[in-house]
């Protein structure tokens, strides 16, 4: 289907409705909770949800989203939304950007003008790109999702047929953070001779979601263990990905029903994962975080964005090619230490035809929203020795 221009425009009664429950919540209650070692504290939780009632401005935000340059196109029977924006540049490199949960395409709000226009954002006009940022499937506009069977694995094949049968690029560039590295590096796998190279926020092999504990995190490089590092690498997304891989639909009833629920699960990953140091909104405005949760809400998107998981666990991986590097594609990695599993990534240099590796004291999980000039500096370094 050729892609569609497309407007964000959210009915009225849908944002009339969201004000109605966010007028009439149903607190639980909470104590000793100041530090959030039992989740989200309800005061700060009220703080939010009270700007999101009485201040926040979805209008306002709405234009500054429709700045952006958006699509809409069906792949497989499978809604697509994107923003595609034209490199301003004597060469732009086209570069599919991925997303991951709970993540939007606005979290590359700051990376997409400057890959665009990079002489108007301090750079160098020769490094510039033709941007495509695609919502996964099932997630805000690439709704509504009315198949199972699409997780990351078949995410790839969906954006190589975006970069290719819909938008016409014989090669391209992918990048990727969360289920985006995933998706990007299945790419760099599957689709190698289609790559120029790609740029990972976020490293492990594919499939990473399998066996008979897919919801369980382990160490990239050695396995489980009692390390009380992994431990608590693993305490800060076990919970959530065993739920929404057993228990999508489940939860999903929950939060479809009440922002404040949507808002505070989705919260919590955003203090969890970034580099808060115990302000979430030191990384993250509250114009930001909120812009996110009602992305979500008003899409009606979380159950999908959830079932994601469930779908990755059941993706058979068959392998595109033998022996090292599984991925052929030149590769740069731009990992965070906050966001890093114990241990060095010594298994990438066999694994990536790794070109590049930084690791950044700045930032967290959300890369391209928290440190987003470290993220735009090693795109353009890796891909000016490509072009």
């Amino acid at each position: 289907m050729p892609p569609e221009p497309f407007r964000i425009e959210i009915p009225q009664p849908k944002l009339d409705d969201l004000h109605r429950r966010l007028e009439h919540v149903n607190w639980p209650h909470d104590f000793d909770n100041d530090d959030w070692s039992y989740g989200v504290p309800r005061a700060y939780l009220e703080e939010i949800v009270e700007y999101w009632r009485d201040s926040f401005d979805w209008r306002a935000q709405e234009a500054t989203l429709n700045e952006l340059a958006h699509f809409r196109t069906e792949i497989d029977e499978i809604p697509i939304h994107f923003v595609h924006e034209r490199g301003r540049g004597p060469d732009p490199i086209p570069i599919v950007l991925s997303h991951g949960w709970p993540w939007t395409f606005w979290d590359l709000k700051d990376v997409i003008p400057a890959l665009v226009d990079p002489a108007a954002h301090g750079g160098d006009g020769a490094d510039s790109f033709d941007v495509v940022v695609p919502s996964l499937p099932g997630f805000i506009f690439s709704t509504p999702l009315a198949r199972s069977g699409v997780g990351p694995l078949g995410t790839a094949d969906l954006w190589d047929t975006l970069m290719r049968d819909v938008l016409g690029y014989e090669r391209y560039a992918a990048q990727g953070g969360d289920w985006g590295a995933m998706i990007t590096t299945q790419l760099g796998h599957a689709y190698a001779e289609h790559l120029i190279g790609i740029h990972l926020t976020n490293a492990s092999p594919v499939p990473s979601f399998t066996g008979d504990r897919p919801w369980s995190i382990v160490s990239v490089g050695g396995g489980e263990g009692s390390d009380p590092g992994l431990i608590d690498f693993q305490k800060r997304f076990a919970s959530h990905i065993a739920t929404h891989m057993l228990h999508a639909q489940t939860i999903g009833y929950a939060m479809h029903d009440s922002p404040v629920g949507l808002l505070a699960w989705m919260l919590e990953k955003r203090f969890r994962w970034g580099d808060c140091r115990g302000d979430v909104e030191s990384r993250f405005s509250r114009d930001h975080l909120l812009t996110t949760m009602s992305l979500y809400w008003l899409t009606d998107s979380f159950v999908t964005s959830a079932r994601y998981y469930s779908e990755a666990g059941r993706e058979t991986w068959v392998a595109a090619r033998e022996g090292m590097p599984q991925v052929p594609s030149p590769t740069a990695l731009s990992l965070f230490r906050h966001d890093m599993p114990p241990g060095e990534p010594d298994w990438a240099k066999d694994y990536f035809d790794l070109r590049q590796l930084r690791i950044r004291d700045e930032g967290g999980h959300f890369a391209p929203a928290e440190n987003p000039g470290a993220v735009i500096e090693d795109i353009r370094d890796h891909f000016r020795s490509l072009r």
